[in-house]
């Protein structure tokens, strides 16, 4: 799955902290390093180029993606307003799509468009 490969990709690259300097996709890349911010934002901007949709989701002291995609067998999925995301986590080593929601509903603070800088609108939040 294409999906599933670029999730590889951005797992690959070692996860370390970057005293909260925002780092663009091409340069996690080239120094080979970043932290859930930083993964999340390059794994992202993969899955814009190739046409999905995807957002941020915002939680405390971290930052995971969620992807629309067509449903999977055996994985649970993360519905916002009645439509499928699935999680994925690009701190993880060997992270599957679907991964596990490992919040709180109220942990969510929010999610994020970050091409237009825009939180959604949720007025329905169901996992399953």
């Amino acid at each position: 799955c294409e999906v599933q490969a670029m999730l590889d990709f951005a797992t690959k690259i070692p996860y370390k902290i970057n005293e909260s300097i925002a780092r663009s996709a091409k340069q996690v890349v080239e120094q080979n390093f970043g932290d859930c911010d930083d993964k999340s934002n390059l794994l992202i901007s993969m899955l814009k180029v190739r046409g999905y949709e995807a957002y941020f989701v915002l939680v405390p002291e971290h930052i995971f993606v969620i992807v629309d995609l067509e449903k999977l067998p055996n994985k649970k999925a993360l519905y916002v307003n009645d439509k499928r995301f699935y999680i994925l986590e690009s701190t993880a080593n060997g992270s599957k799509i679907g991964f596990p929601l490992k919040y709180s509903f109220e942990e969510i603070n929010a999610i994020v468009d970050p091409f237009l800088n825009k939180k959604l609108v949720v007025n329905k939040l169901e996992y399953r």
